[in-house]
């Protein structure tokens, strides 16, 4: 059996809560540390909500929710762990003193990935006698939905490191991708953010509602994002000529518009436009009932595009 086989969680927050259950589904024992006094009990609640939607897109089938522990301190969490995904709140310091709590109890073996997404790979090594096995692994939220992961490593990860944690990630069921360079937010959150500013910009200078630009994106671009990317939705858009084509032909077009974009700031006010106009476009639904349709959403979209292979 694989190293790799028993796992530890650290920090059981709604991202940590999430990764156990995955790691769980795909037939991996789980460790879990976090201080929190109900995080046993949470943790728990979260993954017994979880199973039936993972089950329902073949996650389970090597899973056993039964394999789950959880430790008093993070050194027993980590100990005879493969590989360690550690989700404690994104400030260096608490990241820092954790690596330096960990890492003389971890397996020589034992490969440990940060769920950071604003910190870079570069800023949390300063916490490592030696971080030849840390790599970056964030995922996109919840964990065991979206199948999205970004892998980076960079010149202080030892060879095949971020081989093994893209082959770990894909056999519990995700989608990586790497990261190349260091930039604030990795890949995935500057393309929405990008995207969330000219949404912003668009309510501020009147074109449109909070909740009509949502529509705008969910039921537009947003169906054929879940598809494909833009690069290749575009070079599909071309015909025969493909993505040379399509440049030749919108260059202007895509340069005026580019030109046109907004820069808003999210301040207060602009803080409170968005509130109000999305309490507009929601309604009397709850959070909760949004959170619900959503994952929902997220399952069937799954199920119908089977983008996770069968367990």
């Amino acid at each position: 059996m694989s190293y790799t086989s028993h796992t530890a969680v650290l920090g059981a927050g709604v991202i940590g809560a999430s990764w156990a259950a995955l790691f769980l589904a795909s037939g991996r024992s789980v460790a879990v540390f976090d201080p929190a006094h109900e995080a046993e009990k949470s943790v728990l609640t979260y993954i017994e909500n979880a199973w039936p939607i993972m089950t329902e897109l073949s996650l389970c089938d090597r899973g056993d929710p039964s394999k789950i522990t959880f430790h008093r301190s993070a050194e027993e969490a980590v100990d005879g762990a493969g590989f360690v995904q550690e989700n404690v709140p994104e400030r260096l310091p608490v990241k820092h003193a954790l690596y330096q709590q960990i890492e003389s109890a971890l397996m020589p073996q034992a490969i440990t990935a940060s769920s950071a997404s604003g910190l870079t790979l570069g800023q949390m090594q300063g916490g490592w006698r030696d971080p030849a096995r840390f790599v970056l692994g964030h995922p996109f939220n919840p964990p065991h939905l979206i199948p999205l992961v970004e892998v980076m490593g960079n010149e202080r990860t030892a060879p095949g490191v971020v081989d093994v944690a893209d082959a770990f990630y894909e056999d519990v069921g995700k989608t990586t991708i790497r990261v190349r360079k260091e930039v604030p937010g990795h890949i995935a959150n500057r393309l929405q953010a990008a995207v969330w500013r000219e949404a912003i910009h668009l309510v501020q200078y009147g074109v449109a509602s909070v909740g009509d630009v949502d529509k705008a994106i969910s039921a537009g671009p947003g169906l054929r994002w879940a598809a494909m990317g833009p690069t290749t939705l575009f070079g599909l858009g071309a015909g025969p000529g493909g993505l040379a084509a399509f440049c030749d032909h919108f260059a202007d077009t895509f340069n005026g518009w580019w030109d046109d974009l907004g820069t808003p700031q999210l301040d207060a006010k602009t803080a409170e436009m968005l509130v109000d106009g999305l309490d507009e476009a929601i309604g009397s639904a709850s959070l909760a009932d949004l959170s619900a349709q959503r994952d929902a959403m997220i399952v069937a979209l799954q199920k119908a595009l089977r983008v996770r292979p069968d367990c």
